[in-house]
């Protein structure tokens, strides 16, 4: 079952329920957040709450994707209580394009990408009702750096690079009593710019503060184990670039819950009623293939696991941003 919330053609919004092929309105919901605090207050699961409702109207998701209707799969009416971050070196074999990124300084020496990712691999996965190893963790920003699926991912002008992450986000609301709610999964792409954090390592946070687009469905329920993509770069309507992603705990080197209490650790992101978007990394890049993305190309990410596929144009370019002046009081 998936989840997706949406425009309609008279402004108002809606979330829509998908069981198979067709599509419905769910009555009563004009928004994901609003619908998942009714199931906490319940006692029911998300997927119970939106079924129980009843089938409202059906809904062509693919027209209101051509017609810019879709919205993120969940959001916040305060973008500033939406938290976008994010988690690297997570997957089988995405060490190796970091580890190119941040070569070793004398032959034999391990990069601290490839400390970190072996760390993974030896303690990511602990038993039930154990602590694992803490990841690598970002912060990407607010949504206020939320592009809806479809819409135009911007990057600044100071950026060196804007570059594709394909990945799967894991999507969350703080209950009333601090308690993190993890309402599905979706689609993702982990908007970076490789070239400033290929320039020194301590950039990574830079490199990160860019805008993200995810959904435009939510899957509910538990992720596979095994999930297969695709990820691909469009130009003038043909396919530039395509490769497959492997994700899922089989092919990961942390477990879910690891991530997500290394995460919910911090009472900072268990405040009530707050929404987070969390991804959990990829081994894929294009920019490891040498491809640098020009302003109209498309972004492709599908995966059959997470819904419909999440497309985004990268934006024209931005002129280069003078000096901010801080103003004294």
């Amino acid at each position: 079952m998936f989840l997706s919330q949406l425009l309609l053609p008279d402004g108002s919004r809606a979330v829509a329920l998908r069981d198979g092929e067709a599509a419905h309105l769910v009555p009563g919901a004009d928004s994901t957040r609003a619908l998942a605090l009714a199931a906490i207050a319940a006692g029911r699961s998300l997927a119970e709450e939106a079924a129980r409702r009843g089938p409202g109207a059906a809904v062509d998701l693919e027209a209101a994707l051509a017609e810019g209707r879709v919205l993120p799969p969940v959001d916040h009416p305060d973008p500033a209580h939406l938290h976008l971050t994010g988690t690297g070196l997570t997957h089988l074999g995405s060490a190796a394009t970091r580890d190119a990124m941040h070569g070793a300084p004398d032959a034999g020496d391990l990069t601290d990408s490839m400390k970190m990712f072996r760390m993974g691999l030896e303690g990511g996965k602990p038993h039930p009702g154990a602590v694992g190893v803490q990841p690598e963790w970002f912060y990407k920003g607010n949504g206020h750096g939320v592009a809806p699926p479809g819409a135009a991912l911007a990057s600044p002008g100071f950026a060196l690079d804007a570059g594709e992450e394909p990945e799967i986000a894991g999507l969350y609301l703080i209950g009333p009593d601090g308690t993190p709610f993890r309402l599905g999964f979706a689609l993702g792409n982990e908007f970076s710019d490789h070239v400033t954090e290929r320039g020194n390592y301590l950039w990574l946070a830079h490199s990160k503060l860019r805008p993200a687009s995810f959904g435009p469905e939510m899957r509910l329920g538990d992720l596979p184990q095994h999930v297969e993509g695709t990820s691909r770069i469009l130009r003038d309507g043909a396919v530039l670039w395509e490769r497959p992603f492997l994700s899922g705990e089989a092919n990961m080197s942390h477990s879910i819950a690891n991530l997500e209490h290394h995460h919910f650790k911090y009472p900072l992101f268990r405040q009530p009623g707050d929404v987070h978007v969390h991804f959990f990394g990829t081994a894929t890049l294009s920019f490891a293939d040498g491809l640098r993305c020009r302003p109209g190309d498309v972004f492709e990410i599908e995966s059959p696991a997470l819904g419909l596929p999440l497309r985004n144009p990268l934006a024209p370019d931005r002129p280069g941003d003078a000096p901010i002046r801080v103003e004294v009081l």
